[in-house]
């Protein structure tokens, strides 16, 4: 079923300047460490590992990673993809020092112009499909939206956070229950056995890490 607009707003309209004023310290310091049991570090170390000077991130949040990762050249062409305007506002003021291009876009919906004039080598897509609204054979379009923008061999890589498959302890079934309750997460049918079948039915050398709750996943495009 296709999700309603109203759906697809709820999953980024938390993302007021306040909250992204406090996204850092609340979710990627207290939440990923101690409810979803996956430190920040483990991500960090992801895109240490799979970034490339020529990347394009979608669903930025507050740029934290973009900002801290080490690039394999030191001028990368880096390009942010969201629909929330202050998260794209946000990232782009951190990582200013790269002239970051910006695309507000519904990535559950086909690309519209303006687009990336070229594709990429690596596509970063971290916690975002815990996000977006429908089961994950559904809400998996926005990996075939995002199929065109890469090069041959280019890496798709990133994290979600999952119901199924996965230990959660209560205090993570808890709030995992009331941000979908709001319409901030949208997971109630994301479990590892999607995920993965979502990633090896379009790309190739999938690889996936749980690490708590939340998987770290990484694949190839042919």
């Amino acid at each position: 079923m296709k999700p309603t607009t109203a759906q697809v707003e709820a999953g980024q309209a938390v993302y007021t300047r306040n909250i992204l004023s406090a996204y850092d310290i609340l979710v990627l310091g207290i939440s990923n460490r101690y409810i979803w049991k996956c430190p920040s570090a483990r991500i960090a170390s992801l895109y240490n590992t799979h970034v490339s000077a020529n990347h394009l991130d979608v669903g930025v949040g507050t740029g934290y990673f973009l900002d801290r990762c080490r690039y394999p050249a030191s001028h990368p062409r880096i390009a942010l993809m969201d629909l929330n305007a202050n998260s794209l506002a946000f990232a782009s003021r951190r990582i200013e020092r790269y002239s970051p291009e910006t695309y507000r876009q519904n990535i559950l919906e086909p690309l519209s112009p303006p687009l990336p004039q070229k594709p990429f080598d690596s596509i970063g897509i971290n916690f975002l499909l815990h996000c977006l609204p429908g089961a994950i054979a559904n809400k998996a379009v926005a990996l075939d939206h995002l199929k065109p923008l890469m090069n041959p061999g280019a890496r798709i890589f990133g994290s979600t956070i999952l119901q199924g498959g996965v230990p959660r302890s209560w205090l993570a079934r808890k709030l995992m229950g009331f941000y979908n309750r709001k319409g901030i997460f949208a997971n109630t049918e994301d479990d590892l056995h999607g995920l993965r079948a979502a990633l090896t039915q379009r790309f190739d050398e999938v690889d996936i890490q749980v690490v708590g709750c939340v998987a770290l996943f990484s694949a190839r495009a042919g």
